[in-house]
């Protein structure tokens, strides 16, 4: 299956705007809808609606009407007759799902939870506390949100695997309850290794609602599923518009777009190690993998071991695809130019894969996730290492970070001072108070104070 990925060669004029051109496609902004999603638009709201457009009437709909508009838009974009009783994955039929799976994906499943749950609890903020020479102390303290909702693709296929990476950093960090939704769909909430993977993890409140319309519910709350404080997970670009649109009355993750991967490679990396490397993201199609290398004898081969190895897989046609309209193999003058694309491209995943790949990590500095050499896929970190998946994209790594369990924890501070503790800072804040006209300030300062000796 010959695969037509471009060519990318930094000493040539245009390579970097023709890299930041084909990143920009995959952006937030980059509008990328289907030719049916576009169609399924007009027919929905008699108009075509940009992206932005539709998920502003969607998630005011559902702020306006509740739960009619959540069902009246999952039987408009998603063909499925879901009522009010029927909104809810019933606990029997988790139970069964649970009963019916594969003893061997039950035990996959509690295994990785262990890996990821190990890992998390790890890192987790812990509460600190100085006590101050002069009287007091000052504590900062972390507590958990109360209830997070989990958004679960599932359009081309299930992920069971987006349920552990999202839910068990949040139990790591202690959340009371957790919400499932998932499209009504084969792959989504009908799906029952989805469901199997929800009750083994001890989530009893699973719903059928994907999209714009999940997103509106889970922030505003409808009837029968109450608002929750954060929205976390993966989706397509409504759902991360819809994200977009309702933080500010919860929080969020990230606005994450398509799966992405930086490959930075030289003459010691196995050939098919690296093609493979760049198939994988790109069978999420959309998909954006990008290969970084100074040798152009091994730019040469990878394009032959991806048509190659694209033949033998079951998704080789949407991979081929993502790879021809978002893939580049770029030759680089050296490693130093390797590294500083990687830092302007600041992907969500990275892999250097060289002879002195470590060495190469102290000089990167925006990447959402970092696999440092030939036997560290990103597959390992999609499904098993221990970090979550849910990433920054979209060069937002830049600033942003990936999931964990420290993203479900909100911190606060207590200050204690004793009189004595007062008096030491008493000066200092009366002189502020005073410069920015804050007399009240200083003055809840000053009546603390003992008496002042003329």
């Amino acid at each position: 299956m010959p695969v037509d990925i471009r060519r990318i060669d930094t000493r040539e004029p245009g390579a970097a705007a023709e890299l930041v051109n084909l990143r920009s496609k995959l952006s937030i902004d980059g509008d990328v809808v289907s030719d049916a999603g576009r169609k399924k638009t007009l027919e929905v709201f008699g108009k075509p609606l940009t992206p932005n457009q539709t998920v502003e009437r969607i998630c005011s709909d559902v702020r306006e009407n509740g739960l009619s508009a959540v069902l009246d838009y999952t039987q408009k974009l998603d063909g499925k007759e879901i009522t009010a009783e029927t909104l809810r994955v019933s606990p029997e039929e988790l139970a069964a799902a649970h009963a019916a799976a594969d003893p061997k994906f039950l035990d996959t499943i509690h295994s990785i939870r262990q890996g990821i749950l190990s890992f998390q609890l790890s890192i987790l903020h812990r509460d600190m506390r100085i006590d101050l020479e002069e009287g007091g102390y000052l504590r900062q303290r972390y507590l958990p949100l109360k209830r997070v909702g989990i958004c679960v693709p599932g359009g081309a296929a299930a992920y069971p695997s987006t349920v552990l990476m999202t839910a068990v950093p949040a139990q790591a960090a202690g959340v009371e309850e957790l919400v499932v939704v998932a499209p009504p769909t084969p792959f989504g909430s009908y799906n029952d290794d989805l469901l199997a993977t929800c009750h083994e993890l001890g989530i009893t409140e699973v719903y059928r609602v994907g999209g714009a319309q999940a997103v509106a519910a889970m922030a505003y709350g409808v009837e029968g599923l109450p608002a929750v404080d954060k929205i976390v997970g993966p989706g397509n670009l409504f759902v991360a518009l819809a994200k977009k649109h309702v933080y500010g009355t919860v929080d969020i993750d990230s606005i994450a777009g398509p799966s992405e991967v930086v490959v930075i490679a030289d003459d010691t990396t196995p050939t098919d190690f690296v093609a493979l490397d760049l198939i994988a993201q790109a069978e999420h199609a959309p998909g954006s993998s990008i290969l970084l290398t100074w040798s152009e004898a091994l730019l040469d081969r990878v394009q032959e071991a991806i048509s190659h190895q694209l033949s033998k897989l079951e998704r080789c046609e949407v991979a081929r695809q993502s790879l021809e309209e978002f893939g580049a193999l770029v030759l680089v003058r050296d490693r130093e130019e390797a590294v500083e694309l990687a830092n302007q491209l600041a992907t969500e995943h990275l892999h250097i894969t060289c002879d002195d790949a470590e060495e190469m990590v102290g000089s990167i500095r925006y990447a959402g996730a970092i696999f440092v050499g030939q036997y560290s896929p990103v597959a390992l970190g999609d499904y098993a290492a221990g970090p979550s998946h849910v990433l920054p994209t979209g060069a937002t790594a830049r600033f942003a970070s990936g999931l964990s369990s420290n993203s479900f924890l909100r911190s606060g501070s207590v200050i204690y001072f004793d009189q004595a503790g007062l008096e030491s800072l008493a000066e200092d804040v009366l002189f502020m108070a005073n410069k920015e006209g804050l007399t009240a300030h200083g003055a809840g300062v000053a009546i603390r104070r003992p008496p002042q000796l003329d």
